[in-house]
């Protein structure tokens, strides 16, 4: 019997989606922890290119040497724990591959550990969703830059398309920096839900929008964006509830989950000191958002607002527009900085360019914005800079003012806006001269000692206040 090109364990739906992609252009085997679920994916789904195995014993001597094995199982102990199984099974030279939402910690321990033994070990970023991974996801890929070259053919096929004549695959660096890369596109991810929720809540409550308003008002959003939240969010608000006949989006509990990865890149922005505000609000609005117990707690009811005239619905409307796509502009430059530091920290020598043109299919952050920071670090110039100052250039002018007004009119409505006005706070921070920080070290100096700089001389002072 021939030996199958690679393997893959873990058939949730996002492993058994990748493995019927796989199979389209190699031959797949595909093992499971419940030998229920293999018997039953092969009934439904096995073909010549596509077979399942009961044991790891089996699986291992079907695929041919050396093997290359996709874990797609959940993170942390379930990965250490399948390594473990396999490691007595698998020869010198042989692949693993995570495609989890691994710590890029964990994944850089493992390969220091496997490469001990002579085995390879990828921490892959895969984005795109059930759908995505069915029918061609984004990758991010790290590690042995010569062990995923052996990987590429089989790869590269069941990869999204990037509109370019290429597909959404690429070698991204050493170490843990595929699942680091993966980790800072759900931050993005996450601050972009999360404009586009805030901006929901203002068309919806100052507005008065109704769900079909909201859903064309989203689409014509999408229009110059091309996003693929933007376009999700237009399609949520046409679904109805088929047990309540109401718009299904009225009848869902206002509780956001979340499985770790936000609060991984704002844990990694404190630690290599890149402001990252508009995701670190993402984070908290979740975490908000689900404390039940604080929110429905009768505080009094705030006093009925009416400071400020609100504009016609076409006006709300235009406002929101310039606010969700600023903030989005943001929130995507914040992204790749922390890339961009983390990158220069482990000498991971990231590809900046190429990360943005491997994010334009596939992913979930999917979006026009994407062509703008491809062509930024296409330049190997100071790119964080340039791309600071591009952005300012966009913003600068009226997209600002509406910007603004549309913080005013939610902040004087009582409408929590977290990631827009973290946004803005971010861009007034990096636009001003001269931030109040001056005093804060003075009061670290009063009370500790800590020393401050002066901006008329060289060298570190204190004074005895």
């Amino acid at each position: 019997m021939e030996k199958s090109d690679i393997g893959l364990i873990g058939l949730a739906v996002m492993g058994a989606n990748l493995a019927r992609n796989i199979s389209r252009n190699s031959r797949i085997t595909v093992f499971n922890r419940t030998t229920e679920k293999t018997t039953q994916f092969i009934k439904e789904f096995g073909s010549e290119t596509l077979d399942g195995s009961k044991t790891l014993k089996e699986f291992t001597k079907k695929l041919a040497k050396p093997r290359k094995i996709i874990l797609m199982v959940k993170s942390g102990e379930p990965v250490d724990i399948f390594i473990n199984k396999l490691l007595p099974l698998l020869d010198k030279n042989d692949t693993v591959i995570d495609g989890g939402n691994s710590n890029y910690k964990d994944t850089a321990r493992r390969q220091e550990e496997l490469s001990k033994k002579g085995i390879h070990f990828i921490g892959m970023g895969i984005s795109g969703g059930e759908e995505g991974a069915l029918n061609g996801p984004s990758m991010m890929p790290g590690g042995n830059k010569v062990a995923y070259s052996k990987l590429e053919k089989i790869l590269a096929p069941a990869a999204a398309k990037d509109g370019l004549g290429g597909t959404c695959i690429s070698y991204v660096g050493k170490g843990g920096s595929g699942h680091f890369v993966k980790m800072v596109h759900n931050g993005i991810e996450y601050a972009v839900m999360q404009l586009i929720a805030e901006t929901y809540d203002i068309l919806k409550h100052i507005g008065k929008f109704s769900n079909k308003e909201l859903s064309k008002a989203f689409e014509d959003f999408n229009k110059p964006l091309n996003s693929f939240l933007l376009e999700i969010t237009a399609r949520i608000f046409k679904e109805k509830d088929p047990f309540s006949k109401k718009d299904l989006i009225d009848v869902i509990k206002d509780s956001a989950g979340q499985k770790g990865t936000g609060k991984w890149t704002s844990i990694a922005a404190f630690d290599y000191g890149v402001p990252t505000p508009t995701i670190n609000a993402a984070v908290d609005a979740r975490i908000t958002s689900g404390n039940q117990d604080l929110r429905h707690r009768r505080f009094g009811s705030p006093e009925k607002l009416n400071t400020i005239k609100v504009p016609n619905k076409s006006q709300i409307k235009a406002l929101a527009q310039s606010s969700l796509e600023i903030g989005t502009l943001i929130a995507y430059a914040q992204g790749f900085e922390l890339l961009m530091k983390a990158s220069q920290e482990h000498n991971w020598n990231l590809d900046l360019s190429e990360t943005s043109r491997i994010w334009r299919g596939g992913c979930i952050i999917r979006s026009n914005y994407l062509d703008l920071f491809q062509r930024i670090y296409s330049d190997k110039k100071p790119a964080a800079i340039k791309a600071v100052k591009e952005i300012l250039e966009m913003v600068d002018g009226k997209p600002q003012k509406n910007w603004r007004k549309t913080v005013e009119l939610g902040t004087a409505k009582g409408i929590p806006m977290p990631a827009l006005s973290a946004s803005l706070a971010y861009y007034d921070s990096i636009r001003k001269l001269r931030l109040p920080q001056n005093l804060i070290q003075a009061q670290r100096d009063l009370f500790g000692a800590h020393t401050y700089e002066r901006i008329d001389k060289k060298g570190t002072f204190h004074t005895d206040w």
